[in-house]
């Protein structure tokens, strides 16, 4: 991949504190210092201030769909990532609705299984973990089913770093006469899924993901058409998309204690999210962070898990070196003394660990990550990083 190592008019990029490394994980991440400042205040959570800030959150987080907005609400769930697309799947699909469930990684798998806790029918299309769904298998499994009437794809599927192709997915589901949810937990507010462009029904994400927020709370995005025809779609009275919107519509309030803190360093987040081009400038970044990190780990004989087509810019999964003397929790360790806090594998095929490229990070942090990774490597006696031709030779047979 080829690092574009020109426009340095970005907004400067924070260092962490003395003794702060960095996140390089799918969130929690590295968040700016002006975030954390705006948990130092106490909020009344009924009080008109608090009420006031969570409407400026729902209308600016509904800006991030773009000119087919005015057909949605924004309903901000307590919770972490996981909470709030179990309440999208157990609000917005009927009990007796049939979803095809698109998989290729762990969370598309989570999926799957809350479908099962929560009693919806389903069936999958598991691809593995080297490639994505695509439209047209989209296109036969609606054609061979009939009773399906939803289908549920995750964005970035971040267990592998896959980038999962919405719009075609959109497109087949709809060209069918079904219904499309997304938990783009990990992508929005970094990759465009505006509303006027690609069709869906409800599309979900979390604070601490690429608006750099922290953790705290997830939001559901959904038409509201969908968000009147879910009551008394719940299993859960705290996962209750439709009552949670009915009781902020009508009382600016959410049912039970928000997390206030949470969401006064969200909205100092968004401000910074604005100000450095929205979508377009942070996904920029996120890329630019990409190409360096890949392009500095492959000269030291590192190798990803996915083709360049697929890789996205928000976490990149290597093969573990085939090295008899890697071993991940001493590499993690090295990382770490060095200030960086890399992600352990979750795959079922290979070895492989995660490095995260989203977060308070620019491309000349991802070049001091190359670097320790290549301190690290020098520690443990290691001179190439290159992977298992095993490794090698599964990814080109699954991922053919």
């Amino acid at each position: 991949m080829k690092a574009d190592m020109q426009n340095d008019a970005a907004p400067a990029i924070e260092k962490p504190r003395s003794g702060e490394p960095y996140l390089l994980t799918p969130g929690p991440l590295t968040t700016a210092y002006s975030v954390k400042e705006k948990m130092l205040r106490d909020w009344g959570s009924w009080d008109s201030d608090f009420r006031a800030m969570t409407a400026r959150l729902r209308a600016e987080l509904l800006l991030l769909v773009g000119k087919g907005s005015e057909d949605f609400d924004c309903v901000p769930m307590q919770g972490s990532g996981t909470f709030v697309v179990e309440a999208m799947l157990g609000s917005l699909l009927p009990r007796h609705s049939k979803t095809l469930v698109l998989i290729n990684g762990a969370y598309g798998q989570r999926i799957a299984k809350t479908m099962d806790y929560i009693g919806r029918d389903h069936v999958d299309i598991d691809k593995g973990d080297y490639l994505p769904p695509r439209g047209q298998e989209v296109a036969e499994a609606l054609a061979a089913d009939p009773a399906i009437t939803h289908v549920v794809v995750v964005h970035c599927e971040t267990s592998s770093g896959i980038l999962n192709p919405i719009r075609e997915i959109s497109e087949a589901t709809y060209a069918a006469g079904r219904k499309l949810l997304i938990d783009s937990m990990s992508a929005f507010g970094a990759i465009d899924v505006g509303a006027d462009d690609i069709r869906y029904e409800a599309i979900v994400s979390s604070a601490n993901k690429c608006i750099e927020g922290v953790p705290g709370f997830g939001f559901v995005i959904a038409r509201k058409s969908e968000l009147v025809a879910a009551k008394g779609n719940a299993h859960s009275l705290s996962l209750d998309v439709h009552d949670q919107w009915a009781n902020m519509e009508s009382t600016g309030q959410w049912r039970f204690t928000p997390p206030t803190h949470v969401v006064a360093a969200f909205m100092e987040a968004m401000r910074l999210h604005t100000q450095e081009g929205g979508i377009a400038g942070r996904g920029a970044r996120y890329v630019r962070n990409r190409d360096v990190l890949v392009d500095g780990m492959r000269e030291l004989g590192f190798e990803t898990l996915l083709r360049d087509r697929w890789l996205s810019p928000i976490i990149v999964t290597f093969f573990n070196p085939a090295d008899d003397r890697f071993e991940f929790s001493r590499f993690y360790e090295l990382m770490k003394q060095q200030g960086f806090i890399i992600y352990p594998g979750k795959l079922t095929v290979v070895d492989s660990f995660r490095i995260g490229c989203i977060g308070q990070m620019d491309h000349h942090t991802m070049g001091a990550v190359v670097a320790a990774a290549k301190s690290s490597l020098d520690a443990m006696g290691i001179v190439s990083a290159k992977p298992p031709p095993a490794a090698l030779s599964e990814r080109e047979k699954l991922a053919a």
